[in-house]
């Protein structure tokens, strides 16, 4: 059992009214739709997942590659800085002046010898350690800060972090498990696989705005049943479909996920009678757009989702992070950052570039999951005390070697219900 046993979780205060809503009776296998509408269900789940005993992704090692360069970030609604030192090493910073609370990294990167506040000037290490204040002595002899002010109290705080393979993982929580136990085998095993050891280089990013709950795009993220037959692309070019080889496995307790498939590329099977999206008369004029180059993953693609908001994964040569930034009850923003090894040849790095295509706000797959996910939020919103069904593949949270399975969500839930005390 890794860490992400509910037990694991902060005693939550005297809750909201809204929040001491009773869950459907029949568990796991029914979603209520005010699990992705009511403010105070996301006020809890900010306070517990995110600034809770859990570990959070905050970036890759090489997009900080030199001293003073940063990367801003968040963990759940709370902004923060990843900066590598003047020693090399990555510290991950709370984005607020210890002062009066304001933002004092407001570009997503860039470079810096140190930081200082917009606001009233404070000044801070590359460590966060406050270096000087104008006026701490006053003006012409009046004002100032008592003199028993101590700097080295008032500097921004650095969270507990740690490096995987080039990843970098923070959690606000000094009694949080170490990153080990809190990922379990299956995902450390799923982690490495992407980053071997090898030096990352970055490749770019994109990013979009999605009118949906973060919880959404978790499910997305966990439902295979919904890419074979939704994704035209992904069906008829053999990239992901019902008809592979696949896998889907919870762990975590069922907070997180692996799963993977098998790219065995395009073809007619008994299958694709069901899938309606099928489009066996679809051909590609530039074939390389569906047909990667072998290499390490030798046709296995998918990933594995690290609870609460990162996925690494494989499509294609396209390898990628993505990250889900919760922008309230009905927002949330969705960040891929897509890398490749320092050793790749150049025409592994052209490959990477152009799968990459494949996702992304305009890809030729995950245009649709957008999309989607904003009707399915309109949808709820308009019935707060609906119900969805999650049953496809049964009513257990068993790891299932088939694609036609919601088990992955229902795992989720059973986590999610007993850590939030629904």
């Amino acid at each position: 059992m890794n860490c992400l046993e509910t037990s694991a979780m902060p005693q939550a205060a005297e809750a909201p009214a809204a929040v001491r809503r009773r869950w459907p009776e029949q568990g796991y296998t029914r979603i209520p739709n005010w699990v992705y509408t009511d403010p105070d269900i996301y006020r809890k789940e900010m306070a517990l997942f995110f600034a809770g005993p859990t570990w959070n992704y905050v970036g890759l090692e090489c997009e900080v590659p030199e001293a003073g360069s940063y990367k801003r970030n968040w963990i759940g609604d709370k902004p923060v800085i990843m900066v590598r030192n003047e020693a090399g090493e990555i510290n991950v910073l709370e984005n607020r002046c210890a002062h009066r609370g304001a933002q004092i990294c407001w570009q997503n990167t860039g470079t810096v010898k140190d930081f200082t506040c917009p606001y009233h000037q404070w000044n801070y290490s590359l460590n966060g350690n406050l270096q000087g204040l104008p006026f701490r002595r006053g003006a012409m002899g009046k004002g100032g800060m008592p003199r028993d002010f101590d700097p080295k109290q008032h500097g921004i705080r650095r969270l507990r972090s740690v490096n995987r393979g080039g990843s970098i993982w923070a959690t606000f929580s000094e009694d949080a498990p170490s990153f080990e136990d809190y990922c379990g085998p299956e995902v450390l095993a799923e982690i490495d696989h992407m980053l071997p050891g090898k030096k990352l280089k970055l490749l770019g990013y994109s990013r979009q705005l999605i009118p949906s709950n973060w919880k959404m795009y978790l499910e997305n993220l966990k439902d295979p049943y919904h890419a074979t037959l939704l994704h035209t692309f992904y069906i008829t070019f053999g990239l992901w479909r019902a008809d592979s080889k696949s896998e889907c496995i919870p762990t975590g307790g069922g907070a997180h996920s692996v799963m993977i498939s098998h790219n065995e590329g395009k073809k007619v099977t008994e299958a694709t009678s069901e899938m309606a999206r099928f489009r066996g008369d679809l051909r590609i004029q530039d074939l390389e757009t569906v047909t990667p180059r072998a290499e390490f993953n030798r046709g296995r693609v998918g990933g594995a989702w690290i609870f609460p908001a990162a996925q690494f994964g494989i499509q294609a040569n396209s390898l990628k992070t993505r990250h889900v930034i919760p922008r309230g009850p009905a927002a949330h923003e969705l960040v891929f950052t897509y890398y490749g090894y320092e050793d790749d040849d150049e025409e592994m790095t052209r490959l990477r570039l152009k799968h990459a295509n494949l996702l992304g706000p305009a890809g030729f797959v995950s245009m649709d999951d957008s999309e989607m996910l904003k009707q399915v939020q309109t949808g709820v919103t308009g019935y707060p005390e609906g119900l969805g069904v999650v049953e496809m593949g049964g009513r257990d949270t068993r790891p299932a070697d088939y694609m036609v399975s919601e088990v992955l969500i229902r795992a989720f839930y059973e986590f999610y219900r007993e850590a939030m005390e629904l």
